[in-house]
């Protein structure tokens, strides 16, 4: 059992592409161990819907915060549906669900003496809702002129504010949060986000407010028999990892095997905050957080409040949610032997048969790649394992121009062999990275798998094997008949000044 989650997203305003790509990296990454093991697995997302920034926006738009909540939330469903995210749980946290399992938490982090009142005072953010230290802050001047202080990190201006609230002792949970990672090197991937949080723990770890003056913040949950108080926003969002598992009943079926996936923005909210709330609570952290940069457009990083955000939507309708010519018997043809000699180390032939010295290391190439593409979705490194899936397209792609097929004559019986070794070799490798591809263009793999003939059954991770015949074993492809033709995969795309966005 494993739960994969993306960050519950900001009801503010629409979905813009980096919301999409979060969950599209945990969407694939779903969809792989389902492909690699099997059994149950779930996949949950939903809105974030309280706090200052929302009560606002519903203001300036001349509505109230759960109609504004209610239409976002519909967008961001919405568009991951379209896009095919494969999720098993949308959670919303104005849901009677979220606000019980909340109240509850609550009430742990009290009962075990880790929150107290207090009187705080620093620089806050209202778009991150957070407080921020001087040493994340730059001198800046406003829309008038005037000198005002912004985050370094979002360019969001920030406000002096002074109030009494409820305070979580993060200070007592220093240690015990560096022997989690100390006992979990593999905690918080890619690595260097896991050093990164190690030197946050080498840094002041003050007390967290975690409570609102409910005069200042009507929209959000109260907290539990101190009405003049709304519990903080984070707090409020970072239990619906609970609530989807039905806390405080049925979560221990799952909890704590939960895999986040984060944006690197918020993951000190990821990897300190939240362990330490769930260790205050009685509850061990979750074994992943795989952390992901954000989407920049100009260089700036993308963001509803400053407007530079771009349009899922809108891509989809241009690059589609996710033609090779075949041999005219329509079928997966047979491979040679005698044309592709099996040899002991490609790296000391220099060819035998018909294949060349190049065609032995494609081979190893792609024979490799299952462990390979494996092994970067377990570090989270899922553009690592594209780019070996692309390097081996390539390597494909050489391969059949290299020996250019349609050049051979039919008529000769030797010829004939190559050709169809050229072919089922082609075939075979596609047939890899189609089961492959499937966790990340499920669609076009789909249809890449279905020209290929290769049946449901038959297109799992744990049982792929590439080209038996080369190593004497049977093939069961061999001789099938292909299936029907699915049209072209990756239609020609025009040049867009749109698509101006990359991650950083």
């Amino acid at each position: 059992r494993l739960l994969l989650s993306t960050p519950i997203f900001y009801a503010n305003g629409p979905p813009h592409i980096g919301h999409l790509y979060s969950a599209l990296l945990a969407d694939a990454l779903h969809r792989h161990r389902g492909l690699e093991l099997g059994g149950p697995g779930r996949l949950c997302t939903g809105t974030d819907e309280h706090g200052l920034k929302i009560q606002q926006a519903a203001t300036a738009v001349g509505t109230s915060p759960p109609e504004l909540c209610q239409r976002i939330s519909g967008l961001f469903r919405q568009v991951f549906t379209q896009a095919a995210i494969s999720f098993t749980d949308f959670i919303r946290t104005s849901e009677p669900r979220h606000k019980q399992a909340v109240c509850h938490f609550w009430g742990a982090l009290q009962n075990g003496g880790a929150l107290y009142k207090g009187c705080y005072e620093g620089w806050y953010c209202t778009p991150e809702e957070c407080f921020l230290p001087e040493s994340q802050l730059a001198e800046r001047r406003d829309a008038q002129g005037l000198p005002c202080k912004v985050s370094l990190e979002s360019g969001h201006q920030v406000h002096w504010t002074k109030e009494e609230n409820y305070m979580f002792r993060l200070s007592a949970f220093r240690d015990p949060l560096r022997n989690w990672l100390r006992d979990n090197p593999c905690a918080i991937s890619p690595e260097p986000f896991y050093q990164r949080t190690l030197r946050w723990l080498e840094e002041d770890l003050p007390d967290l407010s975690v409570s609102r003056e409910r005069s200042r913040l009507q929209w959000g949950i109260p907290v539990p028999s101190d009405s003049t108080q709304t519990i903080y926003v984070w707090v409020d969002a970072l239990v619906n990892y609970l609530s989807v598992l039905g806390y405080p009943e049925t979560h221990s079926e799952w909890w704590p095997a939960a895999h986040h996936v984060v944006g690197k923005d918020i993951l000190k909210f990821h990897a300190i905050y939240w362990p330490a709330l769930l260790m205050a609570a009685g509850l061990a952290p979750p074994e992943r957080i795989l952390v992901h940069s954000h989407w920049t457009v100009h260089g700036q990083k993308m963001s509803k409040s400053l407007g530079n955000v771009i349009d899922p939507l809108a891509c989809m309708e241009q690059f589609t949610v996710d033609g090779f010519r075949i041999n005219p018997s329509n079928s997966y043809p047979c491979f040679s032997e005698s044309c592709f000699p099996k040899v002991l180390d490609y790296r000391e032939t220099k060819g035998t048969g018909r294949a060349s010295a190049e065609d032995y290391e494609f081979l190893a190439s792609v024979a490799s790649l299952p462990v390979q593409v494996a092994t970067y979705f377990e570090s989270f490194q899922v553009y690592k394992a594209l780019e070996c899936i692309a390097l081996c397209v390539r390597q494909t792609n050489g391969f059949f121009q290299r020996h250019k097929p349609w050049k051979l004559d039919r008529k000769d019986p030797a010829e004939q062999l190559w050709l169809d070794t050229i072919i089922h070799v082609t075939l075979e490798c596609l047939r890899v990275y189609g089961t492959l591809l499937q966790p990340v263009i499920p669609h076009t793999a789909d249809k890449l798998l279905s020209r290929l003939a290769v049946e449901p059954e038959e297109r799992g991770l744990s049982g792929l094997t590439f080209l038996p015949r080369y190593d004497g074993k049977p093939c069961p492809f061999e001789g099938r008949q292909l299936g029907p033709d699915t049209g072209v995969l990756f239609r020609k795309l025009e040049r867009s000044q749109q698509q101006q966005a990359k991650t950083k």
